[in-house]
């Protein structure tokens, strides 16, 4: 790799073509953009720079190409790029993310907007809940965008809370609070006060194999698997939130695609009121919501 040439990296050009041709050779689907990141991290630099190629000429120090080389051999064995950085972009916040904790997705983007809607309609001084809220995206999400808010994020992991932990207390240290504990009986003295519960419950069926290597070999499996059917999860959101939402209160919650109509008489068979699948920018049904 890298350390057979290290002319070849002289530059912060020749360096983000080398890192976008192993990216390419070993598989990973995102070679250009991660390369642009690796190199814009390596630099800290802004990624715009490196994209429109205003750094190509800036010389490296022997640190940066050793930062470089490290980055690279991880990432073309397929840890995400979030670990190698330290940090994730979710909407309009920079989450701190690392090993044990799952690293949030674009697509929970759709679910958390839901969320954020029904929590500023909600009047003065709303309170929300995120059950199994990890590095706190949706939580914090809500928390930062709608600060009359209180938002409680709740995660059964230790080592992920440690994550929800630091997240909470760098952007959300007046309206959010961070929760240690099992959903299922989590925050009893909130019980029927709640104007929002939000959730990305882990929903892969036990023994399935997920496709995408950075998921398999990475993300924690607490937040991946969801019993023999995948709904164990979903069931103990939709027993909690009606146990800590108001009259009226709302549920949103991210589920797989395939999974909307089970997720569905979940919810119907629990009495909740309005249940709707909901259909994400790509016509996924990704998310169902409900009434309390």
């Amino acid at each position: 790799m890298i350390h057979d040439d290290p002319a070849a990296v002289a530059t912060a050009g020749a360096l983000r073509a080398l890192a976008e041709r192993i990216l390419s050779d070993a598989g990973v689907p995102t070679a250009t953009g991660d390369a642009d990141i690796i190199v814009a991290h390596v630099l800290g630099k802004g990624r715009v720079d490196v994209q429109h190629g205003a750094l190509d000429d800036e010389a490296l120090s022997p640190g940066q190409v050793a930062l470089a080389t490290d980055f690279i051999e991880r990432r073309s064995r397929r840890e995400p790029l979030q670990h190698l950085t330290g940090k994730a972009l979710f909407r309009s916040i920079e989450l701190a993310v690392g090993p044990g904790v799952f690293v949030p997705r674009r697509e929970t983007e759709f679910v958390t907007q839901l969320a954020v809607d029904a929590l500023a309609a909600a009047g003065d001084a709303p309170i929300a809940v995120d059950l199994g809220t990890g590095a706190g995206a949706i939580a914090l999400a809500m928390a930062t965008e709608v600060p009359k808010a209180t938002v409680y994020g709740v995660e059964v992991s230790a080592e992920a809370f440690e994550w929800t932990r630091r997240n909470f207390e760098t952007l959300a240290p007046g309206n959010g609070v961070p929760v240690l504990a099992d959903m299922t009986d989590a925050l009893p003295e909130l019980d029927g006060r709640v104007d929002v519960v939000s959730g990305n419950p882990p929903f892969i069926p036990d023994g399935t194999e997920p496709a995408t290597p950075e998921v398999r070999l990475f993300d924690p499996g607490v937040a991946l698997f969801g019993g023999p059917d995948g709904l164990d999860l979903v069931r103990a959101v939709s027993r909690t939130a009606r146990r800590l939402l108001r009259s009226g209160g709302t549920l949103a919650m991210e589920h797989g695609v395939s999974q909307a109509a089970r997720v569905a008489a979940v919810l119907e068979g629990d009495g909740w009121a309005s249940v709707t699948t909901r259909r994400d920018p790509r016509g996924h049904d990704r998310v169902t919501t409900a009434r309390r």
